[in-house]
């Protein structure tokens, strides 16, 4: 039961974080579908990141705290990092952060604003820009041997960040 309980909870993960690609054909690519491509992308992980964003204050605020060790908060956070992966190589490309800026707005039902897009977007560049945990989270949600100590392990590594950025929506 626990082993189909965690291949379980893998499977909807690789789903939701966009781990798991799809194949697409295409005979003829122009430069606008090539440019807007990337574009779509960091629109679709800002979504991605904002709705657990929107999920993880939800139940920081309903707990007066980060609980790194609450089931939620644990896929929430896994959420949040694998959406975040973009933002470790292209935390330089400044249309690639306002795009995925925007998806954050459109995903966060109001928590995430155009007054506070950049500082989010910085916090979350600052959390990934110099951590493996990202690469390790995208591995792990692969791996259905280590999922659940693995999805821990990450909560636990950014606790002290979360813990912090949640901080600063206070009064939402």
């Amino acid at each position: 039961m626990k082993k189909v309980f965690i291949v379980v909870i893998a499977s909807l993960l690789m789903s939701s974080c966009g781990l798991t690609k799809t194949a697409t054909s295409s005979s003829t690519t122009t430069p606008q579908t090539a440019a807007a491509a990337p574009a779509q992308t960091a629109v679709s992980s800002g979504q991605g990141a904002g709705n657990a964003l929107l999920n993880l204050y939800n139940q920081y605020k309903a707990d007066g705290k980060f609980d790194y060790q609450n089931m939620q908060n644990i896929l929430n956070t896994v959420t949040l990092i694998a959406n975040c992966e973009g933002l470790k190589t292209n935390y330089k490309d400044k249309e690639y952060l306002k795009d995925f800026g925007k998806g954050m707005i459109a995903s966060s039902l109001g928590l995430v604003t155009q007054d506070n897009v950049e500082t989010v977007t910085n916090s979350l560049v600052d959390m990934v820009k110099n951590s493996e945990t990202v690469q390790e989270a995208k591995t792990q949600t692969q791996s259905t041997a280590s999922t659940a100590a693995g999805y821990a392990n990450t909560a636990a590594q950014y606790a002290g960040a979360l813990s912090t950025l949640l901080g600063t929506f206070a009064g939402k």
